[in-house]
């Protein structure tokens, strides 16, 4: 197992406990449930299945919770001056009643230029063509519709989180 340190973080500012949970399950698929008798018998007769061989192969991730965008921005600036900065965020369009998804990107953008995110909603507050103007790059802002695939969401973190496509999160 990895040291912790060596874990990629991840923040998810969400005001629902469920979306929290969620997030947890697809990125860290071991924690969900533990291997029962069944499953080491399974293993002794054929052998790693390719999704726990692949797990095995794939980082960890170390998944920080925020239920507000104020609470969230806290996060990433105690991250940043403790030196562990968070190598991605997945951000709510909507969280009443404080500030929305972009409001909180803004503040974001303000002290970790390049952290990677990825807005999350089942609304359209905003065009895709409005947020890029204002916050540009492409490659550090993604977007992620609800209800999302557990696939897709992993997908992202794995790539998003990648040292070589994420050169410096804290900017």
């Amino acid at each position: 197992m990895s040291n912790p340190t060596d874990k990629r973080r991840i923040l998810v500012i969400d005001d629902s406990e469920a979306i929290h949970t969620d997030f947890r399950r697809i990125l860290n698929p071991e924690q969900r449930r533990g291997r029962d008798d069944l499953d080491l018998l399974e293993e002794a007769l054929f052998g790693p299945t390719p999704s726990r061989a692949t797990a095995a192969a794939e980082p960890e991730f170390e998944v920080d919770s925020a239920f507000q965008g104020q609470e969230g921005l806290a996060k990433v600036t105690e991250a940043l001056a403790a030196g562990r900065p968070y190598s991605l965020v997945f951000l709510d369009y909507r969280m009443p009643p404080g500030w929305n998804g972009a409001e909180t990107l803004r503040r974001l953008r303000e002290v970790a230029p390049a952290l990677r995110v990825v807005l999350c909603s089942a609304y359209s507050d905003y065009s895709w063509a409005e947020l890029l103007q204002e916050f540009g790059e492409h490659q550090t802002l993604r977007e992620l519709r609800k209800p999302f695939n557990g696939q897709e969401v992993r997908q992202l973190a794995l790539t998003l989180t990648t040292p070589s496509n994420n050169s410096s999160a804290a900017g």
